[in-house]
């Protein structure tokens, strides 16, 4: 079996704009963001770091690393998934995430997953 297919985690992302926690007096835009983890391949991996890079739509960009997602490192054997929710604020209407998690298979092989980027908007602001 080649590499893609043992080592295979499929990332989905859906995103909620926290009006009641945002402040556009303050240019404070707060977003949720809920990501699902797929083990779609054939070995158990845990995750075991995180590398965000956020962007508004002033195009300040910044980075985020750190252990794991919420606290946890999970480890998902092959047909299991994780799923957490999280969030960050930008000083624009819109903005996106993009990113990567570090994972560690059980037989000790280390890999990388693309985190897609996904847009972080207000309601009603894009079309």
């Amino acid at each position: 079996m080649k590499n893609d297919q043992k080592y295979n985690i499929k990332v989905q992302v859906r995103t909620a704009y926290l009006q009641d926690q945002s402040d556009p007096a303050l240019e404070q835009y707060v977003f949720a963001y809920t990501i699902t983890i797929n083990n779609i391949g054939s070995v158990a991996s845990q995750l075991v770091s995180r590398h965000w890079i956020i962007t508004g739509g002033d195009g300040e960009t910044r980075e985020v690393r750190g252990l794991g997602v919420v606290g946890e490192q999970p480890l998902l054997k092959p047909g299991e998934s994780f799923e957490y929710t999280s969030g960050t604020a930008i000083s624009s209407i819109a903005g996106s995430m993009k990113g990567s998690y570090q994972m560690v298979a059980e037989d000790g092989f280390h890999f990388s997953v693309e985190i897609p980027e996904f847009i972080l908007s207000v309601p009603r602001v894009l079309h």
